[in-house]
């Protein structure tokens, strides 16, 4: 019969904080996220935004996402959490949404990609736009495996 009370110390979520962050699946890759996120915003922002319905909405979810991820790496790096559960519930909540959105803006990017290949800066811009929807696509895929790493943890 299982006793009803307080979780003991095995039950509690063992989040790392400090530097043991960037050591531990799933929160290790929180900073190539970040880092990939911030190159998708440079090249997208040195093609000048050609196509800005398409590629002002790779911007928004590109920067919004590395912002929000940066906050979230310094509340982990600075012991925020407190070794709280919500904060996994959190983590992954946020990880999932933001790779539907990332999916959505790399999709975008490769379309700006395509319709770039014909433009007045053609080999450049082409060039800049086919880095970018890369980047947008692995960045997509760490959110995805943030998000599951920390659902099946």
């Amino acid at each position: 019969m299982a006793s009803v009370g307080p979780p003991t110390a095995s039950t509690q979520p063992d989040l790392p904080s400090g530097i043991a962050v960037l050591k531990t699946v799933p929160y290790a890759f929180m900073l190539p996220e970040i880092l990939c996120g911030t190159w998708v915003w440079i090249l997208v922002a040195a093609t000048s935004v050609s196509f800005p319905l398409l590629q002002g909405w790779v911007m928004y979810v590109s920067l919004t996402s590395c912002l929000i991820s940066l906050l979230l790496l310094l509340g982990y790096l600075l012991g925020f959490h407190r070794n709280s559960e919500n904060w996994k519930v959190l983590d992954s909540l946020y990880h999932g949404a933001t790779a539907i959105l990332y999916m959505s803006a790399a999709v975008l990017q490769a379309n700006a990609t395509i319709r770039s290949e014909t433009g007045p800066n053609s080999p450049l811009y082409y060039q800049l736009n086919c880095a970018a929807s890369f980047f947008a696509f692995i960045t997509t895929f760490l959110y995805i495996l943030h998000a599951f790493s920390i659902y099946y943890q």
